[in-house]
């Protein structure tokens, strides 16, 4: 039986992003254990939230979408872990550019 993937809907302008890894490391003909990798800042828009609420009740819609890779700050966000993968959770402002 196949194991059934986590629903997860970010509330108001929060966004669910799952890092893009860049692929082994190596300088010359060292490899680069990944511990001492950098965290990559590319990363896929997994979830979007419905967009921030105005204080008129109306919401603004998000800029991103699901399927956007983007950028994002080395350290933006709150890491969660579903079905076993880490995925970030961060406000869209988080966001520096949409790639593609």
């Amino acid at each position: 039986m196949a194991k059934a993937k986590a629903k997860i809907t970010p509330l108001a302008d929060r966004i669910l992003v799952k890092r893009v890894e860049e692929g082994e490391a190596k300088i010359g003909t060292l490899y680069i254990p990944d511990t001492a990798k950098e965290k990559p800042q590319k990363a896929k828009i997994v979830a979007v939230g419905p967009g921030r609420l105005n204080d008129d009740g109306s919401r603004t819609a998000l800029e991103v979408k699901v399927g956007d890779e983007v950028l994002i700050g080395k350290y933006a966000g709150t890491e969660v872990k579903l079905d076993g993968e880490e995925h970030l959770i961060m406000r869209e402002d988080d966001v520096l550019a949409i790639l593609g």
